[in-house]
Parts: structure tokens; sequence; C-alpha cells
């Protein structure tokens, strides 16, 4: 742990560095370059913006979707460049860079943003949503805006969010469709408490295991099933393995392109209001091109022959109750104002 610190704070420490150079390189030619610079003076404005997918991932596509309409609507005058694969570090990096305002865009899951910001917790608890539909009305209404503005206290601004589907249960046993169909099978889980509470509430052993062993653990047996999303069931090939894919979409944790404060309060009103418009209107293509992703996904599974279940959600949900009592408790108001979204 002592070592990734420090190699965090290593990064941190380049990054600014380079920062400083490009800064003082820019200024020479009325450029700022690396961090937001004065927005009134009209002077150009070069800002990063940090994901840790590959190029071709839909969250990509969003921001480069993002860069290009800034860009645009700009008239060429704020540039924003894209840079994927992690070139600037894993998600926990970022967005210490982020909070120091070294990095001034990111694209990070809400799931490790909690650790961030507490308020985020609600979008990880299980069947929180009925439908995707569900999820989208309110992550783009007044609860999903309140949600995001909860960022500020971790010095970030949110701009808007991103799709990266549901996870869902998969086996090698037979197909599922009720809670207790899973009773006694072994289910792979993240090093997560409330993941392994959810795999207990359902009356089935979670079994923590590293993301690289779980196709050779169903292959062999050691695991009967693990959860995931689409993409991932079929990229993996764990759909060669655990041919009975269950539909309970559990979670449907979302990304989320946010803003440096530091960066962001030097921007001018008018360029906030550009950006923060450009960041919302990116998200169609985002969507998008999840979409395909997934649909692509179905498509190969299905013509392998895997068995596709559907749940009744109001089933699931009674039957994990005990997390919300357990991890829900301080948001029970918003909870409600979720329920109640239709």
């Amino acid at each position: 742990m002592k070592m990734k610190k420090a190699k965090r704070l290593a990064i941190v420490g380049l990054t600014i560095a380079a920062m400083l150079t490009l800064t003082a390189c820019g200024t020479s030619t009325g450029q700022s370059t690396g961090s937001a610079g004065s927005a009134s003076s009209g002077a150009h404005i070069t800002l990063r913006l940090a994901d840790d997918q590959p190029t071709n991932y839909p969250t990509v596509a969003g921001d480069q979707k993002f860069a290009d309409l800034v860009k645009q609507r700009s008239n060429g005058r704020i540039t924003v460049t894209v840079y994927p694969n992690a070139q600037l570090g894993d998600e926990a990096t970022v967005a210490e860079q982020v909070q120091l305002g070294a990095i001034d865009f990111a694209r990070i899951n809400a799931s490790p943003l909690a650790s961030f910001d507490k308020q985020l917790n609600v979008l990880n608890l299980p069947y929180l949503f009925n439908s995707s539909q569900q999820m989208w009305d309110v992550l783009n209404g007044p609860i999903g805006d309140q949600i995001l503005s909860t960022l500020s206290t971790a010095k970030m601004v949110g701009l808007t969010y991103y799709d990266s589907g549901a996870r869902s249960f998969y086996n090698s046993k037979h197909a599922v469709v009720h809670p207790s169909d899973l009773k006694g099978m072994k289910i792979r889980v993240q090093q997560s408490p409330m993941y392994i509470d959810l795999v207990k509430a359902l009356g089935a052993s979670p079994t923590p295991m590293a993301y690289g062993d779980v196709y050779g653990a169903l292959q062999t047996g050691v695991i009967d099933g693990a959860e995931n999303n689409w993409p991932s069931y079929y990229s993996t090939n764990h759909y060669q393995v655990a041919k009975y894919f269950t539909e309970d979409d559990h979670t449907r944790t979302p990304e989320i392109l946010l803003a440096s404060q530091t960066s962001w309060n030097k921007l001018s009103a008018a360029d906030q209001k550009l950006i923060m418009q450009a960041a919302k209107d990116s998200q169609a293509a985002e969507r998008t091109s999840w979409t395909q992703l997934e649909n692509k996904a179905k498509q190969e599974v299905t013509a392998h022959g895997n068995v596709i279940s559907q749940v009744d959600v109001a089933e699931w949900q009674k039957a994990v109750q005990p997390l919300y009592d357990k991890y829900g408790s301080e948001f029970k108001d918003i909870i409600a104002k979720i329920r109640a979204t239709k």
C-alpha cells in the first residue's frame, strides 16, 4: 500500500511539474496549456481530460464528443485533449490529481468516486432502479443534478453521466429466475462488503477473487458463477464456461464526467455554461456507443446458444432489503425520490 501511495504521489508530482513547464512555454505565445486559463481574455485555453479505458471504448467516444463540441462552440478557442488508456494514471490517481487541479477533466465510475464523496454510494445500492429508462429519467433530472452537486465537497464539479450498463449474474449450473435459484451457488464477487452482503442476501456463497482468475475458476468448478455487464461477459469469454445468464440488472452504477473545481473556477461564467452544456450533449454519443457494444455482445452470446433469463425485479428488491437497512439508512430521502420516479 505504501509503495502504491508513493507511486501515486510521484505521478502527481511529475504531472504538476510538466504542467508548470508547459504553461511557462505557453505564456510567451499567449496560450494557456495544461490547466484552465482566463476565459475572459479571449486567449486560447487547452484543457486535459483523463480516461482509463481504451480508445475504442464508449466512454472515450463520449469524451471525444465532448471535446469536439467544446472546440466547435468556442470557435476553436477552447481545446480539450483526451488522454485514454490510463495515460494520466488509474482512476484513483486521476481523482487525486483532479482535486489538486493538475488534471482539468476526468471520466470516473461512480463506485470508486464514492470514496471521495460518500453521497455517491446511493448509486451503488442493488436494484435501486426498476429499468434503464427509469435510471436515465432520474440521472438526467433534478435528482441526478442533486447527486452531482455533492461532488463539490471533493473539489470536483459533476458535469454529466455516462452509461456503463448493468451488472447481472451468470452461472454454469442452471437457469436462475428467482433469488432462491441461487441458493448454495459459489458466486465470484469483487472485494466489496456490499457485494459480499448482496450475494449472501440472495442465498448464495460469495467468493472474492481476482477478475483474471474467474474464467479458470468457472471452467474447473471452483466457483459456479459470477456477475458483470454484457460486454464483459462476452469479451472475457465467460459466456463459454457459464452458459446461464440472468438479466437481473442488480447494479447500474453510472460513469461520471467531471471537472476540477480549481480549473472550473478559472473559467468565465460563459465558458462554464458552454462546457456544461457540451458535457450534457455528449451523453447521447456515449450512450449510443455503449448500446452498440452491448447489443453486439448479446447477439454473439445468443448465437452461441446460451440461456438468457428475465426476472421480476420487485422480487429481487425485496430479497436485498437488509442491504438498504445497512447501507442506505442515510439515503432514505433520495431513495424514496428515486423509487417514486416512474
